[in-house]
């Protein structure tokens, strides 16, 4: 009878212990009213769509439109920490930028966007400017401070912080001036080059066509950058007849020279070592000399002076 009464005051406690030990059923969390929630939606959507409106005044590069998505007293930090405060002093800060880049495109990521009450919100997001600023790649990151003032949602506060992103940029840094679109005439034949940065700024990719006196035109492609196993700028060309050529390129005091070895379309090696002068910020020279196709030595080409075209207001 004792044995069987300890067992049973056992089974009574461990049934007691695992009552106590269970977890209580967890409450719901409280559900805000649909009427609620549709206000913040609609909330929402409208500053969004404020953000659209700066993307598209932006685009039109339209420095007034934009000062008057902020707050009076509203203030703009660049990513350099300069500040601005007040829409004149804001729709002056981008006036200038407009004027010394007529051809920025911006396009906007928001990474979250929240209500802190009634008439506050705030957004953190991305920013990507196209053509992509001069110097080092990077993303350019934003807060915005929004807040509601007669029924309209303006910006009070915006701060942006560029941070750079790895890259082979700074072994081609000295190509940043080559950027652009050149153009040049020669005998009636026209040749165009167009180069743009790709791949976080560590290649520039040229472009390049020329049109014959006869109105057919050849094309090429031509990739610039930093050869890390050799410790040298490099060039990858290929050409519309299928050969192609790799440069070693060396810094000269006014330019740049490049010891070319290809493979023409028709199986010939071909030699020959280009030079490319800078003139100015708008002019360059480019040449080809001792140049080999096969066993045949070529006459080296006449000098071509490239211009860069502007874009027109």
């Amino acid at each position: 009878m004792r044995q069987t009464s300890v067992f049973a005051l056992l089974i009574v406690m461990s049934g007691a212990c695992l009552g106590l030990a269970k977890d209580p059923k967890p409450s719901s969390p409280a559900k805000k009213p649909p009427t609620e929630i549709r206000k913040s939606a609609r909330e929402l959507d409208a500053i969004r769509a404020g953000s659209r409106a700066f993307v598209t005044a932006f685009n039109k590069r339209n420095a007034k439109a934009i000062a008057e998505l902020w707050t009076k007293d509203g203030e703009y930090i660049d990513e350099t920490g300069r500040s601005f405060v007040g829409r004149d002093a804001i729709k002056k800060a981008y006036a200038q930028f407009f004027a010394e880049n007529s051809k920025s495109k911006i396009q906007i990521m928001i990474d979250s966007l929240r209500l802190l009450s009634d008439d506050a919100a705030i957004e953190n997001g991305r920013a990507v400017l196209e053509p992509a600023p001069a110097g080092a790649p990077g993303i350019s990151k934003y807060t915005a401070i929004h807040v509601k003032v007669d029924g309209k949602w303006l910006m009070a506060s915006v701060r942006d912080t560029w941070i750079e992103i790895p890259s082979a940029h700074q072994h081609i840094a000295d190509l940043e001036w080559l950027i652009g679109t050149w153009v040049a005439e020669e005998h009636g034949a026209k040749y165009e080059s167009v180069c743009r940065w790709v791949a976080n700024k560590s290649f520039v990719e040229r472009k390049y066509t020329l049109t014959h006196v006869d109105g057919t035109k050849t094309a090429g492609v031509q990739i610039i950058g930093w050869n890390p196993q050799a410790g040298h700028v490099q060039s990858w060309n290929f050409s519309p007849d299928g050969g192609y050529a790799v440069g070693v390129w060396s810094p000269r005091q006014d330019g740049w020279t490049a010891e070319m070895r290809g493979i023409a379309g028709d199986g010939k090696p071909t030699t020959s070592v280009n030079s490319l002068i800078k003139l100015d910020d708008n002019a360059y020279v480019w040449r080809s000399v001792k140049r080999m196709a096969g066993n045949v030595a070529l006459s080296d080409t006449d000098e071509v002076v490239l211009k860069r075209q502007t874009a027109s207001r």
